[in-house]
């Protein structure tokens, strides 16, 4: 007999409280200042603690990737805000019609009020804190509900946004999904969601009655094309960093190759040279990371079968014979040969280390290929070719794009993040996750002198004089 879910948690006075608290005083410039330089000590303080609990809610993850990929990302976000702020806050001039002068007009940006963040679990702190950062910088008050699937790691977040906000400033709501799926209703002032397009459909249809403004970081199938003549070796290098990085488990992950025909194999063989050389050993290796847990594990598996019935040749570099560590699932990089579209591989995300490599005739063929599909989260066309690259960028509409590498757009403050389509809506990082916090505000004001009063009825000469010239 199944057990009942325990029933959702009434979320609602939480959030009031935290609207008044914003209300009676939002935070001002040296507030939010403040609050920032506090988080970014926090982070560092909590350096140690935070690669041991996300390393045992993986199994097993690189204490390099975290360090690089939840710490210093993290801190560099809080750095650039901290920078910024000031340049940011400031209202912006903006330009009077002729017939309204000598008026002048304004744009302020002003915050929200309380913004709600549900966080996964590949990047458990970086996609809690950033959007929490850009929030706060924005000068807004912030509910979190991070991954149930990296309990450790949630558990470490509640316990450091303790030691800096108090709670009705930012709050940390833990639970399952049943407490996702009532936080995703609440009537918040905005709501980020980070994870996959399936559950990005349920969190919007869950704010729409609320009318509560979304922004959804999603994923998709996010492909790498190596034009005609780019040389293999280097694109496999390049996609194996990006794709092995977290075991694969990244949103921006290269989801797919798409290859010349005859440069297949070459690049196949670069690249299971290029993990050998990285990973010598895979079941004890620390550089290496673990699935999640089992259920993500036994879906990559079940994507494996279901290709090798299609007959499809799937390579994978497996060095080692022992068996992982209880409660450590190891996936060895794999690379399937092109697998049909049919196939469960090319159907889903992958979020793991199976590579499909998909051999092309022609680049318009790669082209059609990709645009006739969702738009990705990611694009990484591999080319040196300047004008085959810029008709290529002119016809790939991608959430980004890392043209001859892959992942380090992400890691950029000036370039904005966010899908497009079915990969997601709206951006955030840097200046635009300020904006997307933000209203910006329009503020007209009205001069001394009024041109305009001389419109008022009862309408004479004087009003058709004013129509005529104004319409003409």
């Amino acid at each position: 007999m199944d057990t009942p879910a325990p029933p959702a948690p009434d979320l609602l006075p939480m959030l009031e409280q935290m609207r008044v608290a914003q209300r009676r005083q939002p935070p001002d410039y040296a507030q939010r200042m403040a609050d920032l330089d506090r988080l970014g000590q926090a982070v560092r303080r909590y350096t140690d603690d935070i690669g041991k609990a996300i390393s045992a809610d993986f199994g097993r993850r690189s204490r390099h990737e975290t360090l690089v990929a939840e710490v210093m990302v993290t801190l560099e976000e809080i750095a650039h805000l901290r920078r910024n702020l000031r340049r940011w806050m400031r209202p912006r001039r903006a330009p009077v019609n002729l017939a309204f002068r000598p008026a002048r007009a304004e744009i302020r940006p002003m915050p929200l009020g309380v913004v709600g963040v549900v966080a996964p679990w590949n990047y458990p702190v970086q996609l809690a804190l950033i959007p929490l950062a850009d929030a706060i910088a924005a000068g807004n008050h912030v509910m979190l509900k991070p991954s149930e699937h990296t309990p450790r790691t949630s558990e470490l977040l509640q316990r450091l946004l303790a030691d800096v906000f108090p709670a009705e400033r930012v709050a940390v709501v833990i639970g399952g999904p049943e407490v996702g799926a009532a936080f995703s209703r609440l009537p918040f002032d905005h709501l980020l969601f980070t994870g996959s397009t399936v559950v990005g459909r349920a969190v919007m249809a869950a704010a729409a009655p609320n009318l509560v403004p979304v922004t959804l970081e999603l994923g998709g199938k996010s492909p790498a094309l190596i034009a005609p003549g780019y040389p293999v070796e280097h694109a496999a290098e390049r996609i194996a960093a990006g794709k092995c990085f977290n075991a694969g488990q990244t949103c921006v992950a290269p989801d797919y190759v798409l290859v010349p025909r005859a440069e297949r194999d070459a690049f196949v063989r670069a690249y299971l040279a290029s993990v050998r050389r990285r990973y010598p050993s895979l079941v004890a290796n620390p550089d290496y990371t673990a699935i999640v847990n089992h259920r993500q594990a036994q879906r990559l598996r079940d994507c494996l079968d279901d290709a090798r019935d299609l007959g499809v040749v799937v390579m994978q570099h497996r060095p080692d014979h022992d068996p992982p560590p209880p409660g450590v699932e190891v996936l060895p990089p794999t690379v399937l040969l092109d697998p049909p579209d049919e196939a469960r591989i090319m159907q889903e995300e992958i979020f793991g280390p199976l590579l499909p490599v998909k051999s092309y005739d022609s680049h318009d063929e790669a082209i059609d290929y990709i645009t006739s599909r969702d738009r990705p989260l990611a694009f990484y066309p591999f080319d040196r070719d300047r004008g085959r690259l810029h008709r290529t960028l002119e016809s790939v509409v991608a959430g980004s794009v890392c043209v001859n590498d892959t992942l380090l757009q992400f890691g950029q403050h000036s370039l904005p993040i966010g899908g497009v389509g079915p990969s997601g809506m709206g951006q955030y990082h840097g200046h635009a996750g300020f904006l997307t916090f933000s209203k910006p505000m329009p503020v007209f004001r009205q001069s001394r002198i009024n041109f305009l009063k001389f419109f008022d009825p009862p309408y004479g000469k004087l009003a058709d004089v004013l129509t005529r010239f104004l319409t003409r």
